[in-house]
């Protein structure tokens, strides 16, 4: 069998591989014509460049609109753009949905007016309603001018919720039956279908008025008799649906815990206005794994790697001058004490340890507790709580690994006066680090911020300074 036969065909870092060689190879053979001096030069370099290029988009034609996107993520700005002007038109509207935030700013950036607009024109409105927040003022009103009433409608609902909001993520491409006509009717009418929607596992019955009155199962559909009428076998108990301005982060966890594929969506009166399907879910769940990833690290924004200097700087400057901050009142902690690191050289060999795990067991605390924010598990009368249960955690760690460390600095330096203030150093350490790591979310849970935004730094200047603050201290108390 050859290689071509056993690659995987959604492996995507093969085509990103073939995608970065075939632009290799462009670059390197258009120099080489370049650089020689021959007749008809124009004529031979512009062959060559032809057919590397008929090359690459035969290749793109190819791809998934996914896996383009992930390929322009990880091409640098200049290789990306080439690549981007050899998608067909068609494509540039499903490839900016699939592209991460940053770089879909950068591609919009080279398209024209009325490019964006036939990109735009080729999107359902739910989709149409993620991409709208990027595109100029002026080709959003072209785009929205050029929709009819029913898809006008259904953009503005689309719009009109919040981000995180069932509303934001639902679509309005389904499938709703009766529930007076018979599971023949029902499957000559689904045989007029070109294509089911996407994640079509059930079909939302209502009555003339949109009014949601049960599901049908493709199942049900299928291995009923075709006589039976559609009242007869869906399921009307127990029917999980969503309001549009539930929480995006409660369906998600729906989704998980009852192993749904699509819901129905309806509004104050129980009309079916879209669905909710796992596709949407997914990618919410991604975003925001994404997003609590990059706040942890103080970082605002998602960043394209590729980025300009000047892009970068301005996403990553504000936590770095907060940690500027926080390490300068470390270092005059430590100034304070340099008398006694003058007397016992051994502190400052010792302190950066008690410092290092208490910023560890932070992080470790604050990740829990800002992952069980994040699944809904954790409210503000929890807190004490938390405290008791991380604080009895911190005084086991503490004096566990304190007193091994204690042992060891016994042992190095001969002094047990030593090892007892490294364990109660480590212990205090930890204890701060626990209750760092509970308010420091808690707390801007209750302002309304984003509990996970910059928790690794927080602790870690707190750590770093109260450890130490506390060995030194301790050292100068009790050794000198």
């Amino acid at each position: 069998m050859s290689e071509q036969d056993e690659r995987h065909p959604d492996d995507v870092q093969q085509h990103l591989r073939e995608v970065q060689e075939l632009l290799a190879r462009h670059k390197v053979v258009e120099d080489l014509v370049h650089r020689q001096d021959m007749p008809r030069h124009e004529l031979v370099e512009n062959l060559v460049h032809k057919q590397h290029v008929a090359e690459l988009q035969a290749k793109l034609d190819t791809l998934h609109p996914a896996d383009i996107a992930y390929i322009l993520e990880a091409l640098p700005l200049q290789d990306r753009l080439f690549v981007w002007d050899l998608v067909k038109a068609e494509r540039d509207g499903d490839i900016l949905l699939e592209v991460s935030d940053a770089v879909r700013e950068s591609l919009i950036e080279t398209m024209d007016p009325h490019e964006l607009k036939a990109a735009a024109e080729t999107l359902d409105a739910d989709e149409l309603a993620d991409l709208a927040p990027d595109l100029p003022p002026e080709v959003m009103l072209d785009v929205f001018q050029s929709l009819d009433s029913e898809e006008r409608e259904q953009l503005r609902a689309a719009m009109s919720f919040p981000e995180d909001s069932v509303g934001a993520l639902m679509d309005f491409d389904m499938v709703t039956v009766r529930e007076d006509v018979t599971l023949e009717v029902v499957l000559r009418y689904l045989r007029r279908f070109d294509e089911l929607p996407d994640h079509t596992d059930k079909l939302f019955v209502i009555d003339r008025e949109d009014h949601l009155k049960g599901i049908l199962t493709l199942e049900s559909l299928l291995i009923n008799d075709p006589e039976m009428v559609v009242g007869e076998v869906m399921h009307k108990e127990n029917v999980i649906s969503f309001e549009p301005e539930d929480e995006a982060d409660d369906a998600a966890q729906a989704f998980e815990r009852y192993d749904l594929v699509s819901a129905p969506v309806i509004d104050a009166e129980k009309r079916v206005i879209g669905r909710l399907t796992v596709a949407d879910v997914v990618d919410y769940i991604r975003e925001e794994s994404e997003h609590e990833i990059l706040s942890h690290a103080g970082l605002r924004e998602e960043e394209d790697i590729f980025a300009s200097v000047w892009d970068s700087v301005k996403n990553r400057w504000a936590w770095l001058a907060i940690n500027l901050v926080t390490a300068f009142i470390a270092s005059r902690v430590i100034g304070a004490f340099e008398g006694s690191i003058e007397k016992l050289v051994a502190l400052a060999a010792l302190m950066p340890i008690v410092a290092g795990i208490g910023g560890n067991s932070g992080n470790q605390t604050v990740t829990m507790i800002v992952r069980a924010i994040a699944m809904g598990q954790v409210e503000q009368s929890a807190m004490q709580r938390l405290m008791r249960k991380e604080m009895g955690v911190a005084v086991v760690n503490g004096l566990v690994w304190g007193g091994l460390l204690g042992i060891l600095a016994w042992v190095l330096y001969g002094s047990a006066s030593l090892g007892a203030v490294m364990t109660a150093a480590m212990t205090l350490n930890l204890l701060l680090a626990a209750c760092a790591g509970v308010l420091i979310p808690m707390v801007r849970l209750r302002f309304g911020a984003d509990p996970a935004m910059g928790g690794s730094v927080l602790i870690t200047a707190l750590t770093d300074s109260g450890g130490f603050f506390i060995f030194l201290g301790l050292a100068t108390l009790f050794l000198l």
